[in-house]
């Protein structure tokens, strides 16, 4: 990587593009709404049941423009949702304030484990055990998703919730290789504790990207 790419990179004005599309948000609260996806590479929070580990590796992903990125997006929605990965490994500052500038939404899905940085319309946080969110991230968070594997993620999410504002919206979501271990659970817990609301992976089940 030259040194002009990577003063880019910094700048936020070159990011690692692993894929982008136009699809379904099929997750969260914003279940159903068009959108255009942007997965950046680059993770190190290591969750052993991601379904895009090909996405850790940032230096597999080519360097590419945000300008482009925008362009790309504009043709598209009027709704970015910005994925990874974990894009706040990233400065988002710069390709958030441009498309922003056209007009476009912008949403992230993070861990919450790096520096909040980006101007966002939305911001979903769903927090890893093993990397946890910084403490001033979690009054950003507009969403709450937390991704339910086993029986102890449960009190792993309530001790999550405690740390978000009042106005943040409460998810939990089935890890998709325990769905049907784990739905039942999740319903009659939301059941007994309605302040959570029940999220599932619906572009899996519509075979869509």
């Amino acid at each position: 990587m030259t040194e002009k790419v990577k003063e880019l990179i910094d700048q936020g004005k070159v990011l690692p593009l692993m894929e982008e599309f136009y699809t379904i948000q099929g997750e969260g609260f914003h279940t159903g709404k068009a959108a255009y996806f942007i997965r950046i590479g680059g993770c190190d929070v290591g969750c052993h049941w991601c379904d895009v580990k090909e996405s850790w590796n940032a230096e597999i992903h080519p360097p590419t423009s945000a300008d482009n990125i925008v362009n790309n997006a504009k043709k598209y929605s009027d709704t970015v949702v910005i994925t990874g990965g974990e894009p706040l490994m990233w400065s988002m500052d710069y390709l958030t304030k441009t498309l922003q500038s056209q007009g476009i939404r912008t949403h992230i899905e993070t861990s919450g484990a790096y520096q909040y940085s980006g101007i966002w319309d939305w911001f979903c946080l769903s927090p890893k055990k093993t990397k946890l969110p910084l403490e001033e991230v979690y009054e950003k968070a507009d969403e709450l998703k937390m991704i339910i594997h086993n029986k102890n993620d449960f009190q792993f999410a309530e001790e999550q919730a405690s740390k978000v504002g009042a106005h943040c919206e409460l998810f939990l979501q089935p890890e998709w290789s325990k769905k049907e271990k784990m739905t039942p659970l999740i319903v009659d817990y939301v059941m007994k504790n309605p302040k959570w609301k029940v999220s599932l992976q619906t572009h899996k089940y519509l075979n869509i990207p």
